[in-house]
């Protein structure tokens, strides 16, 4: 197996939280290295929205800018590779990719983001990001006042509902199923003007990804311009589990307010940690894991 020099840090995942952390220790002179798979979970998304300077841009542009502003840094290597174990070793930790290249470093960023879980429904998939949506302060403008539906049932689905009608009055919420709402619920939300289908959802008859209806199981049909859904999912690496870092009940890894994980001298960052989504709040929590990471090591320089 290659041994490689052993960097300050290893950030696994090179999207918007793992190249800002990339940046930020960068700049203080760390050398690092950023493994990235090349799979960002918003691979289809067209349009970033509700980030200063880049309202409109594809998330696929932003990151090729911020490849390109950090290639200047002499200090920071990325690498095209998937990363698939992890150790802890005497001098810090041990990261081996799936070409079978290892790489040791005193500390680890993850910043390797969510992977959604698809409902077996027929063109789902294919309109996810692009008109099945998951965030309306990420889509609702664009969608705003057209016909839409939410896919979800019980408190997430009344909850849910509450929220995108602030966007749409045009409302419907598909349960999927028998309704999980209670009766104070189903009332508040039909006294709101919000619909309720209880009918199951075989397909999403879309053009490209953008919806043009919904067909159901008994064959009937309904014409929506978007459908937001709050899906499950699952970590997109293993490595943090596997080295010990707790996880939330959500299923997200547990990281304080300077993204530090309960492994010492392991960092966590973006998707991996909060239900807040957005390529916004990855870079800003990414920024945050890099100096406070830059700290701890300063400090333990001083020890």
């Amino acid at each position: 197996m290659e041994k490689t020099t052993n960097f300050d840090v290893i950030i696994v995942g090179g999207s918007s939280a793992g190249l800002s952390a990339g940046m930020c220790l960068g700049r203080a002179l760390r050398k690092v290295l950023i493994i990235d798979s090349g799979k960002p979970c918003n691979q289809q998304t067209p349009h970033s929205h509700n980030f200063l300077t880049q309202d409109g841009t594809t998330p696929k542009e932003i990151l090729s800018i911020a490849r390109e502003q950090l290639a200047e840094y002499k200090t920071v290597e990325l690498l095209a590779d998937l990363a698939v174990n992890g150790i802890k070793t005497d001098s810090g930790f041990e990261i081996t990719t799936q070409s079978g290249k290892s790489f040791q470093a005193k500390k680890l960023v993850f910043a390797t983001g969510i992977k959604d879980t698809m409902p077996a429904i027929e063109g789902f998939a294919e309109c996810w990001g692009i008109s099945v949506i998951h965030c309306p302060y990420c889509h609702g403008y664009e969608y705003s006042n057209e016909k839409t539906g939410i896919l979800a049932n019980g408190d997430v689905g009344f909850e849910t509902s509450k929220l995108i009608s602030n966007w749409t009055n045009n409302l419907t919420l598909y349960t999927n199923g028998k309704s999980a709402l209670t009766a104070i619920q189903t009332e508040s939300l039909q006294e709101h003007g919000i619909k309720i289908d209880e009918k199951v959802l075989k397909q999403v008859v879309h053009e490209n990804g953008q919806i043009e209806k919904v067909m159901f199981n008994d064959d009937t049909e309904a014409h929506l311009t978007a459908l937001y859904a709050r899906l499950g999912f699952t970590q997109h690496c293993a490595i943090p589990e596997d080295l010990g870092c707790e996880m939330t009940e959500q299923g997200h890894i547990k990281a304080d307010m300077f993204m530090k994980t309960t492994i010492p001298g392991v960092y966590a960052c973006g998707d991996n940690i909060t239900p807040m989504r957005s390529i916004a709040n990855a870079a800003y929590n990414g920024s945050v894991a890099g100096a406070a990471l830059n700290m701890e090591l300063i400090n333990e320089s001083f020890s």
